[in-house]
This record gives C-alpha cells, sequence and structure tokens, in this order.
C-alpha cells in the first residue's frame, strides 16, 4: 500500500514538473515569436528605406563593382574618335570621386586604388622644390600647399602618366574654348582646369547620379542656367555651351562666398552644403576653416584642383607627354536651320559620323533638329568646302530614309550590334568588358553572364554577347532561339587537358572558338566543365 501510494505521489510529482515545464517552454515560445515578430518589422522597415536609398541613388549594385575598372579604360575614347554612345551611366564619374571609389576595387600597374584619405605618397622631388613651383605659377586663386595638396600633386604628376597624357593631348583643342569663355565673364583663367577634376576632359561623361557632359551638370541646374535638354538635344554634352554655363554658375557662386576656393567647392556639393559648413564652423569664409565640415569629397576637390593644375603646368618636368587624340587642328561652325541627320552629311561631305559625334556630342541621336529652330553644327576646318558645296542638297540626300521616325529610334546603334525582336546580339571589340556592355545596354553583369552560360568575365574580340532588352528575363521562344543558336556539347577538363588538346578532339573546331563561346581564357582547371559549340 505504502509502495503504491509513493509511486503515485512520485508520479504527480513528476507530471507536475512535467506540466511547469511545459509551460514555461510555452511562454518562452510566445515570447520568442514576439520578438522574432519585432525583429522582422524591424528588418522589414529597414529593407524598405535601403529600397527607397537604392532608387534614389541610381545606382546599379551588380555594376559597381567594374565601374571603376570601365571608367579607366574608356573615358578617353571618344576624343580618339570612338562611340560616345560608348559613355552611359554608371560607367564614367569625376575623377576625384574615382578615387575614393578605387578603394573598392583592384590596383592595377598605373597605381590606381589609392584611399586618398590616408595615403601619404612620396617623391624624388624635394617638398621646397615643389611649393617653389607652386608659387611661381602666381596663380590669382590662392593654391595652398600642405599635405593633402602635395598628395595630389604627387597623385596627378607621378602617379598616372598614361591618363595625364590623355588629359594633356585633350587640353590642347578644349583649353582655348574655356579661356575664352572665362575671358568672357572676366573670370580667373585658372577655373578651366576643373574640368579635369569634373570630367578628365570627357564631354560625354555620365556620373553615378545622372549628371552630364565635361561640366557635370545635373539636369535641373542645367535648366537654370539656360542649357536645352530634349529628346535630341542636350546641351550639357556641349563642351561650347556647357562651359558658358560653368562660367556663369561659378560666377553667381563667387558673389555669395567672396573666396575662389569656396566658389569651386560649391561647384561640387552646391552652396547649400558649404552654407552648412560655414554655419557649423563659426561663420568663417574660407576653405580650410570649413574643411571639416564639408562631404568628404569635396574636401579632396581643392586639393584635386591644385594638383591637377600643378602637373599639368609642369608636365615637361615630370616627362608627361600629351597623347595623340586625333582632334581636328581647326574647326568650322554651321548654322543648320532644317532637320539634318550625321549619315545624311557624312556620307555627301565625306567626314565620319564618329568625328561628328566627338565635335557634336550635344545632338544625342545623330539629328540636328533644325525644323525647330535654328543649330550649331562644328566640322573639321578642312572640310568645310566640301560641306559648302553640298549644302544645298545635303538636307533632302536620303532624308526618307535618315529621318524616318523608325530610323530615328534606333539612332546610334553601333554596328557592333545587330537587333532580333527583342534581343540584341553584340559583338565584343577591343577594350570592352562585361561591366561596360552592361552599363551600356542597362542590365546587369549577371544576367549577361546567365544568358551567355559565362563562367567568368572574361571576353575575346569578336565574342558575340546576346543582350534581352530592358533586361528582363528572355521570352520561351526568345529562350527556345537563344538554345537553337548556341547549341553546344558539355565537356568536363581532365588532368593534362589543354584548350588545344580539346579541340582537336573535336572536327572543326579550334581553342580560339572554344575560348570565345565560353567567354574565358586559355587557363583550365581540371574538373571545369567548358562547353563546346556545335
Amino acid at each position: 500500500m505504502r509502495r503504491t501510494t509513493f509511486a503515485a505521489l512520485t508520479l504527480t510529482l513528476l507530471l507536475s514538473f512535467l506540466l511547469q515545464g511545459n509551460a514555461e517552454a510555452q511562454i518562452f515560445k510566445k515570447k520568442l515569436k514576439e520578438e522574432n515578430l519585432e525583429l522582422r518589422n524591424q528588418i522589414d522597415s529597414l529593407q524598405k528605406v535601403l529600397d527607397k536609398l537604392r532608387k534614389e541613388s541610381l545606382l546599379k549594385d551588380s555594376i559597381a563593382d567594374e565601374m571603376i575598372g570601365i571608367y579607366e579604360e574608356n573615358r578617353f575614347k571618344t576624343a580618339a574618335g570612338l562611340n560616345p554612345e560608348d559613355y552611359t551611366q554608371e560607367i564614367t564619374d569625376s575623377l576625384l570621386s574615382i578615387w575614393y571609389l578605387h578603394r573598392q576595387a583592384k590596383k592595377n600597374e598605373e597605381g590606381n586604388g589609392y584611399d586618398m584619405d590616408s595615403i601619404r605618397f612620396t617623391s624624388n622631388v624635394p617638398d621646397d622644390v615643389m611649393k617653389a613651383r607652386l608659387e611661381k605659377m602666381n596663380s590669382f586663386i590662392t593654391l595652398p600647399y600642405n599635405d593633402k595638396v602635395r598628395n595630389y600633386m604627387i597623385l596627378y604628376s607621378e602617379k598616372m602618366p598614361t591618363k595625364m597624357g590623355a588629359i594633356l593631348g585633350l587640353c590642347k583643342y578644349y583649353m582655348p574654348i574655356f579661356e575664352e569663355t572665362f575671358n568672357k565673364y572676366n573670370l580667373p583663367d585658372e577655373l578651366k582646369y576643373m574640368a579635369i577634376i569634373e570630367s578628365a576632359l570627357n564631354p560625354v561623361a555620365v556620373s553615378r547620379a545622372g549628371a552630364k557632359g565635361m561640366w557635370q551638370f545635373m539636369f535641373r541646374t542645367a535648366q537654370l542656367y539656360g542649357l536645352e535638354i530634349n529628346s535630341f538635344v542636350d546641351e550639357r554634352l556641349d563642351p561650347f555651351k556647357s562651359a558658358d554655363a560653368a562660367a556663369r554658375y561659378l560666377t553667381d557662386s563667387y558673389n555669395v562666398f567672396g573666396d575662389w576656393n569656396l566658389a569651386i567647392s560649391s561647384y561640387n556639393c552646391g552652396s547649400g552644403n558649404i552654407n552648412k559648413a560655414i554655419r557649423r564652423n563659426g561663420g568663417k569664409r574660407d576653405f580650410w576653416s570649413v574643411y571639416d565640415y564639408l562631404p568628404r569629397e569635396t574636401r579632396g576637390y581643392v586639393p584635386a584642383f591644385v594638383g591637377a593644375m600643378y602637373a599639368i603646368h609642369y608636365s615637361k618636368e615630370y616627362g608627361l607627354v600629351p597623347a595623340n587624340m586625333q582632334m581636328p587642328a581647326q574647326i568650322d561652325t554651321f548654322e543648320i536651320h532644317k532637320n539634318l541627320h550625321f549619315k545624311q552629311i557624312s556620307e555627301l561631305v565625306g567626314i565620319s559620323v564618329d568625328e561628328l559625334r566627338n565635335l557634336n556630342p550635344q545632338y544625342i541621336k545623330d539629328v540636328i533638329p533644325g525644323d525647330s529652330k535654328t543649330y550649331i553644327l562644328r566640322i573639321p576646318y578642312n572640310y568645310s568646302s566640301d560641306f559648302i558645296a553640298h549644302e544645298d542638297s545635303v538636307y533632302t540626300y536620303k532624308a526618307s530614309e535618315y529621318l524616318n521616325p523608325q530610323t530615328l529610334v534606333n539612332t546610334r546603334s553601333s554596328s557592333n550590334e545587330t537587333y532580333s525582336g527583342g534581343t540584341i546580339t553584340y559583338k565584343v571589340k577591343k577594350g570592352d568588358t562585361l561591366g561596360k556592355i552592361a552599363a551600356k545596354y542597362h542590365v546587369t553583369v549577371n544576367q549577361l553572364k546567365k544568358w551567355n552560360h559565362l563562367r567568368s568575365t572574361n571576353l575575346s574580340i569578336g565574342q558575340k554577347i546576346r543582350i534581352y532588352k530592358g533586361g528582363g528575363a528572355p521570352t520561351a521562344s526568345a529562350a527556345k532561339s537563344a538554345s537553337s543558336q548556341m547549341s553546344y556539347t558539355d565537356y568536363t577538363v581532365k588532368a593534362g587537358d589543354s584548350l588545344y588538346s580539346i579541340a582537336r578532339r573535336f572536327p572543326g573546331m579550334t581553342a580560339e572558338k572554344i575560348m570565345k563561346f565560353n567567354g574565358i581564357g586559355e587557363n583550365i582547371k581540371p574538373g571545369m566543365k567548358i562547353r563546346i559549340p556545335k
């Protein structure tokens, strides 16, 4: 009896303990569920904020990693006679912001990748020599000398000879334009060097934020200063008119701040940020007093301006050689009173379309909309006589072909691209990268890799890249078409294989074809899967 009673008591206690434990467990689970729900709500709220910021920034994350390298490879090509269409959003930015962004990119042989906030360059040129040279420049604008300025002086004069050579080549063409413009407004001649910092003298540069042209005007500011922007014309890209607008902007800024270094800084970050920095500093109106209160990029803007000016002025002392940028020594201007396509001019007068684009980058569709008002056409001086001879007939020449609505929709398409339905087939040319192609067609690198079955970002000249308009997933019919046109045999690389030995196993195949089809180089590893085109 006692044994039974003890057993029952034991069982009761055990059940009580288990029930209590279960109750506590339920309370714990409820509390955990509530905390998880709260955390999820916080995450959702944060995600909304991030999505908003991402949308406002206009920066495609997938392109960001390759943007810097693309910029460095391509920013001078327009002036060298290549297609200005290569310069699109996500590709170019101011030289200054590029140096800051380089901390996220790989270093190359030019010495890029510098963190200008922390690095201290060394130079064989003594400090006192550099300081004395700066003083000898007799600049109307105060040119300070300190560690920060010195860093940029060394950067531009010693660390990037190829880039500075290209800039020097472009200076021969563009600086006289700026000098005349700033002289008209009685402004310091030295302000012309700001264009180097803004765009590396690339007239069709486009920043991450949407600023365009050599002087990097945002849409609203451009309109405020009278620059025309419509479907056919973007005068932010016109070196003459954008320089004029920049001169007027700088005049207004100087009238507000009474200091050229602050006026220059305001060009980078806006007068609002400068005024805010002045208020936070107790009202002092000089650049170095407000330095710590400025946005990071703006803090380096004046030092970069001084550095670029110094490097250009003493280019010979540093062995910097101007590159031949193939710009005409003289140009002539004509008033255009009717709609006119670049191809009409090219075929009748003999000027290449690329050269017309280089001299007239503001006509974004290769069309001068002269029916609406009078516009200016710039051509090399040596073609002036031929243009005059054909001026009466050039407007009617193939007008129905080049000025019809369908043609206008597809203008500025590269000879490297073909269209089929909603699909573009792009033929890789020298200097192309996946990031560059992605930026041009407003898609992502990952999309290009997926659509073309690429395992790496390596490309070969002549390789064909399939692109789906809008960046959306291909339709079923398009996918089927792509698959039929890109039939292949899978092959797993074995030990001792080379692309050349693999190619010999497939009749009519070459190593070069395999590399182009897979977007790879010669280096392969055992276990790697490649595709052999049929």
